[in-house]
C-alpha cells in the first residue's frame, strides 16, 4: 500500500479506500485474507489502531469478515456489492460534470466511443466478433 496521505481526509478512511480498490481491481479476491493490521500499520507507519479502524468500518460495510485467529478476508460478493455502490456513486457524483463538460465541449457519442477506443484494450475477443 502507499505511504502519500490526503490532509484532506482522514488515514483511516484512506486505507479503507486503498482496500476497496484493491478487491474491485482484483488484486484481492473473494475469500483472500487482508494484510495484517501490525504489517500495514509497519509498511504504512501509522498506528495500527488506524488500520483497525479502517478494517472494522470494511466489515461493517459487510465486505470483509473476521475469522478468528486468523485475521481478515474479503467476504464472497464484496467486489459486486462494490461495483455497484461505486457504479451509483459514479453516476450521482462525477457523471454530472463529466457530462456538462461533454455539453460544453459538444464532444458527438462517436467522437467519444473513439476516445474510449484508443484508450482502452478490447474488454475480450469474443466482444470483436460481431462487429
Amino acid at each position: 500500500m502507499e505511504n502519500e496521505w490526503n490532509d484532506g481526509q482522514p488515514i483511516y478512511r484512506q486505507l479503507r479506500d486503498r482496500v476497496v480498490a484493491m478487491i474491485l481491481d482484483d488484486v484481492l479476491k473473494e475469500g483472500d485474507p487482508l494484510p495484517s493490521v501490525r504489517n500495514v500499520a509497519a509498511e504504512s507507519r501509522v498506528n495500527p489502531l488506524t488500520v483497525l479502524k479502517a478494517y472494522q468500518e470494511l466489515a461493517g460495510e459487510e465486505l470483509v469478515e473476521t475469522r478468528r485467529g486468523l485475521g481478515m478476508f474479503v467476504k464472497a460478493g464484496a467486489r459486486t456489492l462494490l461495483l455497484e455502490s461505486e457504479r451509483q456513486r459514479f453516476l450521482a457524483e462525477q457523471w454530472p460534470r463529466i457530462a456538462a463538460t461533454i455539453q460544453r465541449l459538444g464532444l458527438t457519442p462517436e467522437e467519444l466511443l473513439d476516445a474510449a477506443n484508443r484508450q482502452s484494450p478490447p474488454a475480450s475477443s469474443s466482444n470483436q466478433e460481431g462487429r
